[in-house]
This record gives structure tokens, sequence and C-alpha cells, in this order.
């Protein structure tokens, strides 16, 4: 009886060291492992994210993604401010490793990117996106940003609480999450 109580001593705790290195910022996240980048093109709504810089003004987000003849993604994010205006960024996005669409490259267009493109690409990488393409969670290895994703502005509870718990356990800190805000005269 005794060996058995320390084996499940010992099996529970290392169930614990491995959810803590799960969620470790020395291990990067989990990815999907595969995107389907024409079904994932279209328009995803972000349902929140975590604070960034070049969203600190935006209430509304979206993205659209179109598949180029390239291979690579056209990207035009709009973002809709608290007055209502919308302000709208374009780039493209192309995969780190060929053949892998997890974990893409994108770079946006304007005066600096012309002039340091190795300098101003970022990490996006897709950690979920469900088996209709319909919600996503996309983020960074450095888990400082993070996107949660949708085809529709809203989604119900239950889908908003699986976003929340995957990206939890991939080790975002969610409690410091932005949701999409209503804007007056909607």
């Amino acid at each position: 009886m005794r060996g058995e109580a320390m084996r499940t001593v010992l099996a529970g705790g290392m169930l614990l060291l491995l959810a803590a290195c799960a969620s470790s910022p020395d291990i990067p996240p989990l990815t999907v492992g595969h995107v389907d980048l024409e079904r994932y093109q279209g328009t995803w709504y972000e349902l929140a994210r975590l604070p960034m810089f070049f969203q600190r003004k935006c209430v509304q987000s979206q993205a659209d993604y179109r598949l180029r003849e390239d291979g690579r993604l056209a990207v035009v994010n709009r973002c809709r401010t608290l007055d209502g205006s919308w302000e709208a960024a374009t780039g493209e996005a192309w995969p780190q490793v060929a053949g892998e669409t997890d974990k893409l490259w994108v770079r946006f267009d304007n005066w600096f990117s012309r002039l340091m493109p190795r300098l101003t690409r970022g990490e996006y990488w897709v950690l979920y996106v469900d088996d209709d393409y319909q919600t996503a969670l996309v983020g960074h290895p450095s888990r400082d940003y993070l996107w949660l994703l949708s085809r529709t502005p809203e989604v119900s509870a239950q889908t908003q609480a699986r976003l929340l718990s995957l990206a939890h356990e991939r080790g975002y800190d969610v409690g410091k999450l932005i949701w999409r805000a209503e804007v007056p005269g909607d």
C-alpha cells in the first residue's frame, strides 16, 4: 500500500511539472501544426487581444486574408476607433519555413518596412483553429501578443470559454485581454 501511495504522489508531481513546463515562457507555445491557408483566407473578427502599441486606439478590429498566386497571403487589418472612424494597414504573410503553414511572418507596408524589411516582420503563430475554420487563436511565441479570432463579431459563451481555456493552456495571460467594444451608433 505504501509503494502504491508513493507512485501516486510521484505521478501527481510529474503531472504538475509537465503542466508548469507547458506554460513556461522558455518553451514556445503549441501551434496547430498545419493551417490550410485556402480555408484560412477571408475575414476574421478580433474578439479580444493582449495590449499592443499598434492597436492602442482600436475598439474593434478585423483582418482580411487573401491567398495570392505566389502562395503568400495578402493582409488588410482594419481598426475602428471609439469615434467610429476606421484605419487600415496592408501587408503580407508567408511561412517561416517552406511548407509549414502554422508559423508565419507578417510584414505591413510602410516606409520603415520598405527601408528595413527583415527588421519589420513579425511572428504570427496559429495556436488553434477549429475544424470548420470559424474560430482561431493567434499569438507570438514570446506570449506578448495574442488574438482571439472568429468569423463573426460575437461568439457564444461556450466558444469564448473554450478559446480562453486554450490560450491559458498555452501560457498566455488571459487576464490582460482587451475585449471588442461596442461603438456608439452601431
